[in-house]
């Protein structure tokens, strides 16, 4: 059988675990660049069996398992991939299998990219780096106003964050309860009054259809002109466009993407050239830890497969 690894972008996956119990199996095949579109991907899969990928890299509608028609196993790190149609899955008798995941690396970026919005990081290293010196002012977390969107397990991770630096701590999402709000220990509030209210509006939502453009032209203009929106979750829950027309013209201080609706983010993509914006290549979750998680567990699920007992099983219309 013929297994294929895909995106491996830092070339690290056949190190971070130990593939020698599949080495008798399976013909190993690693793929380290982003395959592009449809056809190339079905072009390039077309004769394997097994196809591991990194959550939401590569995606896996209904057309492309219809393409593939060897395929038999397709082992995501993770238990959620909104990128995979688990419903054409089971519909072509396509195994789907979700790996476990250490779930803080996500909340520890994200607090990085707080830090660097507050003490202006990227244009001071910068400024060094062109034989400079000090071109701006930086600003205090202790006693700011951070705003969270989503109080979940990485919300919640980002409050204590918070917490410990001596900030004030608001949240909203639509189903936020008030007891949730005290566990967690911080206020619950309308999204109009955090949005108004924060220092730093940071966001941590699924995507669904009712978090798509939550924040657009109306919610950045809530914000207040010192303010700064960070987002690591997903990238279409911000409306690129409202974002990029707010930062022109200085309607708030900043931003600090990891996720957008395009990945990887095309080379003349408008975001590249938008003030005050510090962009990431969309490395949440990507550690060494994590890595070694990913992969450990990809390799046992494929064992589990082989062995005719899958394990951690996707079902659902998504992953």
């Amino acid at each position: 059988m013929k297994l294929a690894i895909l995106d491996d972008y830092q070339r690290v996956a056949l190190e971070m675990a130990d593939w020698s119990p599949l080495r008798d199996r399976v013909e190993i095949t690693v793929f380290d660049r982003y395959l592009g579109a449809e056809d190339a991907v079905a072009e390039a899969l077309a004769d394997f069996d097994i196809v591991c990928i990194m959550r939401e890299r590569t995606p896996f509608p209904a057309t492309l398992f219809e393409r593939l028609p060897k395929l038999k196993l397709l082992v995501t790190t993770g238990r959620r991939n909104a990128a995979i149609d688990l419903a054409a899955a089971g519909r072509r008798g396509v195994t789907v299998c979700g790996t476990g995941s250490p779930g803080h690396a996500a909340g520890e970026l994200t607090f990085a990219l707080i830090l660097a919005l507050a003490r202006n990081l990227l244009a001071e290293a910068n400024s060094v780096r062109a034989g400079g010196w000090q071109v701006g002012l930086g600003r205090d977390l202790h006693g700011a106003t951070l705003g969270i969107i989503g109080l979940g397990h990485i919300g919640a991770q980002i409050a204590g964050f918070g917490r410990a630096f001596g900030m004030n701590l608001l949240a909203w999402s639509q189903n936020l309860t008030e007891a949730r709000a005290a566990e967690v220990g911080v206020r619950r509030v309308a999204k109009d009054e955090l949005l108004a209210s924060a220092d730093f509006v940071t966001i941590h939502l699924r995507l669904s259809p009712r978090t798509r453009g939550l924040v657009g032209t109306r919610e950045l203009a809530l914000m207040r002109k010192d303010a700064y929106l960070v987002n690591t979750s997903r990238g279409p829950i911000v409306d690129e466009g409202a974002l990029i027309q707010a930062l022109e013209q200085g309607r708030i201080a900043g931003a600090a993407l990891d996720v957008y609706d395009r990945e990887p983010l095309p080379t003349e993509h408008p975001l590249r050239q938008t003030p005050n914006l510090l962009l990431t290549p969309h490395i949440g979750y990507v550690t060494r830890e994590t890595y070694r998680i990913f992969y450990a567990d990809t390799v046992d699920l494929v064992r589990a497969f082989l062995d005719g007992r899958p394990r951690n099983v996707l079902t659902g219309d998504r992953a």
